[in-house]
């Protein structure tokens, strides 16, 4: 039986799959790998893939890991792999929008992955405003699958 606050996403999940978006695991606490709590970890990446995958009806692959911390070997205990970024505005320490985008502007390159966090509506603002201004300059905008395995 999924928690309370899964099942409020649980739509939004099932929603971001239909349309075609990848779902990937952030661990169940946004727990910070480091070298004393590897287990710890591992169980929550665990945990929160048999909670998407019960939601999604498919195993889950990727994990961004919080802060970027990641143990390789997770890669093969677990047949999970990293998604980790090329470009971060550092989207949660501002609350203006476009200060971010001229972050993110002023940075990307081609096959690169924009780290943002849906959390706080100026991030938002700006990854919406972001992605139109990348698009009219010619950018276009795959899954993480097809940037790491293409």
């Amino acid at each position: 039986m999924l928690s309370d606050v899964w099942e409020t996403y649980f739509f939004m999940y099932v929603l971001t799959r239909a349309e075609g978006h990848l779902i990937g695991n952030h661990t169940y606490s946004h727990i910070q790998l480091r070298k004393g709590n590897r287990e710890i970890f591992k169980e929550e990446l665990i945990k929160t893939n048999e909670i998407l995958e019960e939601i999604i009806g498919q195993e889950v692959l990727y994990v961004r890991p919080p802060y970027g911390s990641w143990d390789k070997s997770f890669e093969q205990e677990l047949n999970m792999f990293p998604v980790l970024w090329t470009v971060d505005p550092l989207d949660w320490c501002s609350r203006d929008a476009d200060c971010i985008i001229q972050k993110i502007v002023s940075k990307v390159e081609e096959n690169d992955i924009i780290l943002m966090h849906d959390y706080y509506e100026t991030s938002v603002e700006a990854a919406l405003r972001a992605v139109d201004e990348l698009l009219e300059e010619g950018y276009t905008f795959v899954t993480v699958e097809e940037i790491l395995f293409d």
